[in-house]
């Protein structure tokens, strides 16, 4: 099993399709009506471990995530997240009631599960193709931000009963997402301040600590009644940038937790369905998918970002990158745990349109985005920057690496002009090592060791990162972080 998925992430990573479908395939494939003959049909745990591996993926994403470049984008991201999701159900509900024949409860229930995009999807298509960091920033954080209000929508629309006023839900949906949001900047915060100013006894602790951290941010943000997706994802962007010990540890042991939660969910959800039930619901997804990919997300994307005057061409990007993963699968069992009329057939179609679709979208995108001439290669690198905290010396000690396209490449040591406190003490080319004098010309793939006092520590990896964007003119030519 374990060398399946091995491979399944190198199929993937080569030939530029989301994990999602080939994670699918394996459990289709073990299960019922495939060659391992397992049945599986217990809906309600597959939604608790579902719930439990995005908490893992959005903490992930949260790390992973530059506030430099979601700051600007995030008025877009939060229009797009919940403007945009009412557009998008909305549209998508009225094509399944009037042509797909659902009952308005179905047809809203499938318009509010699939309004969801995905990040992982999105980016896993895209890793080749560098964009303007609007649109990276604007995908990212709205992939983040309206997983919240749509888990809102469908367990609103999967209640027994009858649904609640429009009225209602908006003031639920903005209720949740304040104490959402207020808690996971509260959570994030504490624990970087923590993180910051208590040594743990060994390094591989921080990774384990700071996926803690975002775990409570998850249960305080559902305990205080708020959205815990919020919550989670805020309080990991905040630890993300907050620039703590063995930053770049941290952000690889989540990637690792994040693909084996995604492994495990995708190929729990394929042995949940059962493929010979998919034929006659096939046509419907394909129905509901085409207006949704073709109608209401470009719809949604043209409203909400109307009054910000985006480019159509980066609107049109946008609005083919909505791609759906697993997080509209995993909400499709929230009606089944309910025992909703037609859950099964909802399941059954929301499969179907999130495959179908993601494998169009999926290797189109670099394309389009090609096509569109919306690849930037122009914008510097950032630097690779780890801090390893040296207690008793009262200093740090960090690691900087300097990319193919950092601007740092021609700079001598000297010209970094780095506050006093802090040295370049040495550098490491081609696999060699050597001190440095101040006349050493730095070049791309350098790895640097710089030792930095306490107090300079941040001074000095803010005129890093703005020698590595700027040159060495960083800091006379307006470029932010000059350690003068």
């Amino acid at each position: 099993m374990l060398l399946i998925a091995v491979a399944a992430v190198r199929i993937s990573s080569r030939s530029g399709l989301p994990s999602l479908l080939l994670y699918l395939g394996i459990g289709i494939a073990i299960g019922q009506d495939g060659i391992g003959n397992v049945h599986f049909d217990n809906a309600e745990l597959t939604q608790v471990i579902g719930y439990a591996a995005l908490v893992v993926i959005l903490a992930e994403g949260g790390l992973g995530t530059k506030w430099k470049e979601i700051k600007p984008a995030l008025p877009m991201a939060a229009v797009l997240s919940t403007a945009g999701v009412a557009v998008s159900v909305g549209v998508t509900a009225a094509a399944a009631h009037y042509w797909v024949g659902l009952d308005w409860r179905q047809a809203l229930i499938i318009g509010a599960v699939v309004s969801s995009t995905d990040a992982a999807a999105v980016f896993s298509v895209l890793r080749k193709v560098p964009l303007p960091s609007r649109i990276t920033g604007t995908l990212e954080a709205e992939s983040g931000f309206n997983d919240a209000p749509v888990v809102i929508l469908v367990v609103a629309f999967s209640t027994t009963g009858p649904v609640d006023s429009w009225y209602v839900l908006l003031g639920t949906i903005a209720m949740e997402l304040a104490i959402g949001a207020a808690v996971g900047l509260a959570v994030g915060f504490l624990g970087s301040f923590g993180l910051r100013h208590v040594a743990l006894p060994a390094s591989g602790l921080y990774p384990i600590a700071v996926m803690a951290i975002a775990v409570v941010a998850y249960a305080a943000g559902a305990m205080a009644h708020g959205s815990g997706f919020l919550a989670v994802y805020l309080a990991s962007v905040i630890l993300g940038n907050a620039r703590l010990p063995h930053a770049p540890a941290n952000r690889g042991f989540a990637e690792g937790l994040g693909w084996i939660a995604q492994i495990g969910m995708f190929v729990l959800l394929g042995l949940l369905v059962t493929p010979h039930e998919l034929v006659d619901d096939f046509w419907p997804a394909v129905m509901v998918g085409l207006v949704l990919t073709l109608v209401a997300r470009p719809l949604s994307v043209f409203l909400s970002l109307l009054p910000f005057r985006v480019p159509w061409q980066e609107q049109a990007l946008m609005s083919w990158a909505g791609l759906r993963g697993a997080v509209p699968i995993i909400l499709a069992t929230i009606p089944m745990v309910s025992g909703i009329e037609g859950s099964e057939k909802i399941f059954n179609i929301v499969f179907v349109l999130v495959v179908v679709y993601t494998l169009v979208q999926g290797p189109t995108l670099p394309w389009l985005a090609r096509a569109l001439r919306l690849g930037d290669g122009s914008e510097a690198a950032d630097l690779g920057i780890e801090s390893a905290p040296l207690e008793r010396l009262r200093g740090h000690l960090l690691s900087v690496a300097v990319p193919q396209k950092s601007r740092m490449h021609g700079v001598e040591v000297a010209e970094l002009r780095l506050p006093p406190g802090a040295a370049v003490t040495l550098v490491v080319r081609e696999g060699k090592s050597f001190v440095p004098s101040p006349a050493t010309v730095l070049r791309r793939g350098d790895e640097l060791l710089v030792v930095a006092t306490d107090p300079v520590r941040d001074a000095t990896e803010r005129r890093l990162r703005a020698v590595g964007q700027g040159g060495k003119l960083a800091g006379w030519l307006g470029t932010a972080g000059s350690g003068k």
